[in-house]
């Protein structure tokens, strides 16, 4: 008996013992219900403020956007130009074809009647193709979303901008109905070419009204506002016709045009207006055009803007410019008299560059000669020519007195032959030896080939691409003469010219300091590196050097009442049939020069160099009187001031070399010698003249006596 009660005591125990203690669990639960409550509360807080912040957005300026147009703020710190850029054309919506409207639904947000301002499922589809991809493919904006970045916001690529964008998206969806916001969209988006809204882009384009427009039409204006520079059929008609293509299989595939629809628009060519419509000529952009378009490149490519956001409006940029240099530079270039006779159905072109060789900013621009084009392009900043022997300081004679050559080394100047390269001096004549000196202000060619053989064609290449001029592809002797496969800009010569005048120095050239919003928060800043490419003393060589290409060579026509070095270029034309028994033809002129103050690069020549459109001119004629003219207007008033001297090596303090001062006091002592014995004379002779003086007066007193 006892030993069952043990047993169910035992029993017990054991059931008692595997009975839950529920008491922790009711605690936890009721931390966890305090904890969801909480959440929950924190959530309809959130939703409450969001709410009150959306319904607080205002967005009356919607239907009529008023931007401040884009300022260009000169080195002064004055305005100087201005982008006078959105300008829209309204129409509405039974006014846009039902295909335009389902173009841009199509390519820019296919769930557009789905969603009520952000599309969660898109944004997430984006993220995971980001993901995959490895990048930015794509970013989930909605049209409404776009709507609201286009008026309301700037470009920053900031979470607080995302969020922000998406609150007024979600009030605007509120206040309008779908029709009303893909119109004001339509009217309102960026097209490219300076013009905003449907109406202008269809008559930039295509020179017709919007209710004119074709599927096809429909399809690349529609290809457009993602990315309108890039897409743009003026700029480059291949990728406008691939994106085109890709918007029309994409409104087949959302059943908005049949198949026989499809294959009909894609086999429309495109067909744009290459010149600009007279009521939509000038709009854009203020004074200062070519200035401008490079600050547009440069802070795209540079700083990450768009040109929409550009041209939006409400953005100050701080620049370089200098508006008598600016001035100075379109004068000459309205002068005719300048410039070469052109052929009757082709003008003679030519882009031009001055910089401030001390900082890097570039003070003055020309990129074209005739009517001015938005973002047209800029012969000063994206040409790429052949720069003939203006490229000889560059590849050969720095380096070579980096290498220890001078002025008074003695180069050859023979009939040549390096593996089969055979250059020839343009007068076709050999001296069998000149001084480095004679070769750089005569422009010889075989002496230049045959010293950058010496120094090495690697040494040579090495020089130039520490300027950031790419040599990848070209590895023959050539580049002595600047017969490089791709070519350089007349900006890409100011700049690597600009290291002799600062002592060995490279600033890069830049037009932008800065880009502020109108309420001055900083967007953009230029952080300018600069790099020591030569020794002070070769630099200082080189530009005497440059100076006596001036004073005695083939660049005469560019001397000044100021000390001014420079070098002439010439490139001749190809050696192929069709330029076959045409003699002192060429194909390019250069003139590379600089003052103490200013650097400056002219470049001339025909867009298309054929056998009735070519050059007879060479780079110490016109383009030598060009650089003269717009550098002796630039610098009217200013005064003279010498060139920079090295403060230390070979050359002292009164701006000579050790070899030059040695000259100097010889001649000063023969000078102090010949004065001291002028003066003995002198003193000898009065002497002589007091003595006679003295004798005659003694005779006539005996006389008298």
């Amino acid at each position: 008996m006892a030993e069952q009660n043990l047993l169910e005591e035992q029993g017990n125990g054991r059931k008692m013992s595997r009975a839950p203690d529920r008491s922790g669990v009711f605690r936890f639960l009721g931390r966890f219900r305090i904890l969801i409550v909480g959440i929950l509360l924190g959530l309809l807080s959130l939703v409450a403020i969001g709410a009150y912040w959306i319904s607080s957005l205002d967005i009356e300026k919607l239907a009529v956007p008023l931007l401040t147009p884009t300022q260009l703020i000169d080195r002064n710190g004055e305005p100087s130009s201005q982008m006078v850029s959105v300008k829209i054309e309204q129409v509405s919506l039974d006014q846009i074809p039902l295909h335009m409207q389902q173009a841009i639904v199509a390519v820019e947000d296919k769930r557009y009647y789905d969603h009520t301002g952000v599309d969660a499922f898109g944004i997430i589809r984006a993220v995971f193709r980001n993901v995959k991809e490895g990048g930015a493919a794509q970013g989930g904006s909605t049209i409404t979303q776009q709507l609201a970045k286009n008026v309301f916001l700037t470009g920053e690529k900031k979470f607080s901008r995302k969020l922000t964008e998406a609150a007024y998206a979600l009030k605007i969806e509120s206040s309008y109905n779908k029709d009303q916001i893909l119109e004001m969209y339509l009217n309102q988006i960026y097209f490219g070419e300076g013009q905003w809204g449907i109406q202008r882009a269809a008559k930039r384009y295509f020179g017709k009204d919007t209710k004119d427009l074709t599927l096809a039409e429909a399809a690349l204006l529609a290809a457009l506002p993602k990315a309108p520079s890039r897409y743009s059929p003026l700029k480059n008609k291949e990728l406008a016709l691939e994106r085109r293509n890709l918007v029309l299989s994409l409104m087949r595939d959302e059943d908005f045009i049949s198949n026989d629809e499809y294959n009909q628009a894609i086999a429309e060519p495109i067909h744009v207006l290459e010149k600009v419509p007279s009521d939509q000529q000038n709009h854009l952009l203020g004074q200062y055009a070519s200035y401008t378009d490079e600050v547009i490149d440069e802070a795209i490519e540079l700083y990450g803007f768009t040109e929409r956001q550009l041209l939006a409006g409400n953005l100050l940029i701080y620049t370089e410019l200098d508006p008598v240099v600016q001035n100075a530079m379109e004068a000459t270039y309205r002068n005719d008299s300048l410039f070469p006779i052109s052929a009757p159905d082709q003008l003679v072109q030519s882009g031009a560059v001055i910089m401030d060789p001390s900082t890097g900013g570039v003070r003055g621009i020309v990129g074209q000669r005739g009517e001015h084009v938005f973002r047209g392009f800029n012969y000063a900043t994206q040409l790429v020519r052949q720069p003939g022997s203006a490229f000889k300081p560059l590849m050969v004679y720095a380096p070579a007195l980096e290498k220890g050559y001078d002025a008074k080394s003695i180069l050859y100047d023979g009939p040549l032959d390096i593996n089969g390269y055979k250059p020839e001096n343009s007068d076709h004549r050999t001296l069998g030896q000149v001084s480095l000196r004679d070769a750089v202000i005569h422009s010889r060619n075989i002496p230049a080939v045959w010293l950058l053989n010496e120094i090495g064609l690697s040494t040579g290449k090495s020089f130039v691409e520490r300027l950031g001029i790419p040599l990848e592809e070209d590895n023959n002797l050539s580049l002595a003469l600047g017969g490089l496969s791709q070519g350089v800009s007349p900006l890409q010569m100011a700049q690597s010219y600009s290291i002799f005048p600062n002592l060995g120095t490279e600033v890069p050239a830049h037009t932008i300091t800065k880009i502020t919003t109108t309420d001055g928060r900083v967007l953009a800043e230029a952080e300018v590196q600069s790099t020591t490419v030569l020794l002070p003393e070769n630099a200082y060589a080189m530009t005497e050097l440059l100076r006596d290409v001036i004073r005695e060579g083939t660049g005469k026509n560019a001397a000044m009442d100021r000390p001014v070095a420079g070098k002439t270029g010439t490139t001749q034309l190809p050696q192929s049939k069709q330029f076959a028994g045409i003699t002192g033809g060429a194909k390019d002129a250069w003139f590379v020069g600089y003052t103490p103050e200013l650097v400056g690069a002219v470049w001339l020549g025909y867009d298309n160099t054929d056998s009735k459109h070519y050059l007879t001119t060479s780079g110490g004629q016109y383009p030598a009187l060009i650089f003269k003219e717009m550098m002796s207007l630039a610098l009217k008033g200013v005064p003279v001031s010498e060139f920079k001297r090295p403060s230390t090596g070979k050359f002292n303090k009164d701006n000579s070399s050790k070899e030059d001062q040695k000259g100097k006091k010889d001649k000063k002592e023969k000078k102090e010698k010949k004065d001291k014995n002028n003066k003995k004379d002198k003193s000898d002779k009065k002497n002589k003249n007091d003595k006679k003086d003295k004798n005659g007066k003694k005779d006539k007193q005996d006389k008298q006596d």
